[in-house]
């Protein structure tokens, strides 16, 4: 084991000074950025000099189990009974929060189940955190004991009571050599209002010549349990290798995204893929030497040697730490509650989609263990396995799944064991082909009216597949069990797809790239290096062909795709919910439709084949060159997923943000610019009975009972007045009793609705019905003047329930070390 720290071996891990120049805004002056927003509070955010390590190498990292989860919860018992015993816990990284599920959310006391995560040097107590309430969204404060419908007791969920302060202690994941991973499990019971809550760990203290403080108050906020969660989406939040950080202001969006949360909280903060970058591993990281061996043969045949496993190990978590203690997106982590699945770059460029030999080998599979192991700890909260693949076990004939490690080897590593399961997990039956793990799928209900469901579509990939069809069976069975559970109350269902579903062909460039004239360019390659940017340096294809391939539009996933979407209608049918995808990787903005063919006559308000992709990306990454994104565009052409569904992209993006010019005016479906996205929940709120609501205004109450599941309901995943819920049953609670008429047999979603929405949008004689237009009238005048582009209000559309506003936030200009955006809306 190399004894120097990570840091000195890999100067690359060292944070940038980011806030040391800062670059103007309206010039590009200056050769640095600014991570700090001077107008803005970002409650004693970490130090935007970044992190510098500390930490000691480890002498190994497969954890071997050494306790159980009874005796380590007893023993965080005992210490809440001693806040501030011992000595204190000195923080690497954090607080990271997390939201996770909810419970009782049938009843009238539904409760909020969240975490905190803190990652700290070995030793310390188990972290003491404080929780309280601290007083309604609408301003009125709490600053001591009140009457709410909050905790009872210290550490408990009560009902009805004084909401006394809470201290909560956390358990250890993990730990080893030179690091500990901790979580606080954090239940907080919704109210009849949207709430505050502070919370803070007393024995956090930052690690000696980090400038942070783990230990001040934080704060986040939860929706009223008549509510449905505002959400926040991003995606590709990271730099690829070779990218020009300066030049974009590095993360400067999430400026952006703490001024929008701070006028108008986010309750959930969905990662749709790339949250970290970590392609640098192969450049100037522990896989330089291997990446640049030229041989295919002695590449592939390349041991993962314990010590190179512990190279990468040390990599990783430094990677982890750099990136989540950088300002300002280490704010947004510590206040806003996240929702995560993982995409290549969270492990490495093109994971899982080059061919299947080479994915096979050794370093592949060693890094996609490491990487896992990392992703579960950071970006979950949850525990990793006992052991990460290396070349010693497969010599030994072991096999790293269950693998009892050698106390010896592994040198006190320590990993919780028989942790609870988490109820909102999906868990693949099989392991994945290249990481010999189960995938992990998420289900999590989003507040009074929304669902959401990620599906890891990484974990299971090769190129060939996307998952396997077991999986499939899994999710939509947990999907049609919790909406026959709900009966009726979720009326919109988030679907994470980290790639895109709805998005132009490109298989001409496939059929370019895949055809026999590139051969002697490879040869010319492989023999004098000619041409060496077109070729990757994993398994010598051309590069783009692992992103090309990663496309559910991809011809090897054509028939995966069409399988995947007819269940999500089928979905929309039987429980009348609007479906919504949401999607990243392609560092653009657009948004693709899926609708019942025009020739069919059915309103989209009763369409259950509506169903919108939200595609939002990079946050972070640089976008691609115009040009890329008008090739795109005009591509877009209308496409036939089965006989009766056709799908397009919507023209949205009247105008470039700010006073640019527009790159290409023929160009209105694709916006080449740093995004992220905002989603929320139309009321249905009558004005009357909003003002009759006690302690509670107009904008921010949902009440119960505006539409059943046997009426109409307003419109689809972005879609206006389509994008509520409407009967698609009747006679059963699950939804698999008989099924209403459908006219013309094609599943119309229901008989409340608007009496102008038959002949304002349906597709007969409709001269827009091509979809490249609006299709109904949340999508009339989609842009920069529609009234969800702004975001910073909950409208109330009693004629539209349970819509779902969508405001696409595009960066104004890359210069700006703030990240000011202009917002596209549609609903």
């Amino acid at each position: 084991m190399n004894s120097q720290p990570a840091t000195a071996r890999y100067p690359d891990l060292e944070h940038p000074s980011y806030g040391e120049k800062s670059r103007s805004a309206a010039g590009g002056q200056g050769s640095g950025w600014s991570s700090h927003d001077p107008q803005f509070d970002y409650q004693n955010g970490r130090s935007k000099a970044g992190f510098e390590s500390t930490v000691a190498p480890a002498a190994s990292h497969a954890p071997v189990p050494d306790s159980t989860y009874a005796t380590t919860q007893r023993t965080a018992e005992m210490s809440s009974d001693t806040p501030g015993r011992g000595p204190p816990l000195e923080v690497l990284c954090g607080p990271l929060l997390n939201y996770r599920h909810m419970t009782e959310e049938e009843t009238e006391t539904p409760v909020w189940h969240g975490s905190v995560l803190l990652v700290t040097k070995p030793g310390g107590t188990p972290p003491q955190l404080t929780l309280r309430f601290a007083g309604h969204v609408d301003g009125h404060a709490n600053n001591g004991p009140a009457q709410v419908d909050g905790l009872s007791a210290p550490g408990e969920v009560g009902h009805e009571g004084t909401a006394a302060p809470s201290t909560i202690a956390g358990i250890k994941l993990y730990s080893d050599p030179s690091r500990a991973f901790w979580r606080v499990d954090v239940p907080v019971p919704l109210r009849s209002v949207e709430a505050r809550w502070h919370y803070e760990i007393s024995n956090a203290v930052p690690t000696a010549g980090l400038d942070t403080k783990p230990g001040a108050v934080k704060t986040f906020v939860v929706p009223s349990k008549h509510q449905s969660m505002r959400v926040m989406f991003q995606s590709c939040n990271g730099f690829s290798v070779g990218a020009d950080v300066e030049a974009w202001s590095g993360p400067a969006l999430w400026h952006d995204v703490m001024r929008f949360h701070q006028e108008r909280p986010f309750h959930v903060m969905i990662g749709g893929g790339d949250q970290i970058y970590n392609d640098g591993i192969r450049v100037d990281g522990p896989l330089k030497e291997w990446t640049g061996i030229n041989n295919p043969k002695k590449r592939q045949d390349y041991p993962f040697s314990d010590d190179l496993r512990d190279r990468c190990d040390d990599y990783y978590f430094e990677s982890y730490v750099r990136w989540f203690s950088t300002e300002p997106f280490a704010s947004a982590n510590a206040q806003i509650p996240q929702i995560n699945i993982w995409d290549d770059h969270d492990i490495i460029d093109g994971f899982g989609s080059y061919v299947d030999h080479f994915m096979r080998c050794n370093v592949f599979r060693g890094i996609g263990g490491v990487a896992h192991k990392y992703y579960l700890l950071f970006q979950h909260h949850a525990v990793p396995p006992f052991a990460t693949f290396s070349s010693a076990e497969t010599e030994l004939g072991l096999d790293s799944v269950g693998l009892q490690a050698d106390t010896a080897r592994t040198g006190g590593t320590y990993v919780l064991q028989d942790p609870p399961r988490e109820p909102s997990w999906i868990s693949g039956q099989t392991p994945g082909p290249y990481i010999p793990e189960p995938s992990r799928s998420i289900y999590a209900r989003l507040g009074k009216g929304m669902a959401f469901i990620g599906i890891d579509a990484r974990t299971e990939r090769t190129r060939h597949q996307i998952n396997y069809p077991e999986t499939y069976d899994l999710i939509f069975d947990r999907v049609d069990r919790e909406l026959s559970r709900a009966g009726g109350r979720i009326k919109h269902l988030l679907v994470l797809l980290g790639v895109p579903v709805a998005y132009p062909r490109l298989m001409w460039l496939e059929n370019i790239l895949r055809s026999p004239l590139i051969a002697p360019i490879r040869f010319l390659n492989k023999r004098f290096g000619i041409a060496g940017g077109l070729f990757n340096n994993f398994d010598g294809q051309v590069d783009l062909l692992d992103d090309l391939d990663d496309h559910y539009t991809a011809r090897q996933h054509k028939g995966e795709r069409k399988m995947l979407m007819l269940r999500l209608q089928e979905i929309g049918r039987r429980h009348g919910v609007r479906v919504t995808i949401l999607s990243g990787d392609v560092h653009l903005a657009a948004l693709g439709r899926f609708y019942s063919k025009p020739h069919l006559g059915i309103p989209v308000f009763n369409d259950h084949r509506y169903i919108v992709n939200i595609v939002s990306s990079a946050i972070t990454n640089q976008p691609p060159p115009a040009p890329v994104a008008n090739m795109l565009a005009r591509r877009n052409k209308i496409h036939r997923l089965d006989h009766d569904t056709s799908e397009t992209l919507l023209n949205m993006f009247d105008k470039a943000p700010g006073d640019r010019p527009k790159g290409a005016a023929s160009n209105h479906c694709t916006m080449p610019s740093r995004n992220y996205a905002i989603l929320t929940q139309t009321t249905s709120v009558s004005p009357t009975a909003a003002a009759a609501a006690t302690g509670e205004a107009a904008g921010h109450l949902h009440l119960e009972g505006q539409l059943s599941n046997g009426a109409g309901g307003g419109g689809g995943g972005g879609g206006g007045l389509s994008n509520g819920s409407a009967a698609a049953t009747q006679g059963t609670s699950s939804g698999r009793g008989q099924q209403q008429s459908h006219g013309e047999g094609h599943g119309q979603r229901g008989q409340g609705h608007h009496p102008h929405h038959h002949h304002l949008f349906s597709h007969k004689g409709d001269k827009t019905a091509d979809g490249h237009g609006p299709l109904h009238p949340g999508e009339q005048d989609a842009g920069t003047t529609h009234p969800a582009a702004p975001a910073l209000e909950v409208r109330n559309l009693p004629d539209e329930p349970y819509g779902l506003d969508v405001s696409y936030r595009v960066e104004i200009n890359r210069d700006d070390n703030l990240g000011h955006t202009d917002g596209y809306g549609m609903h």
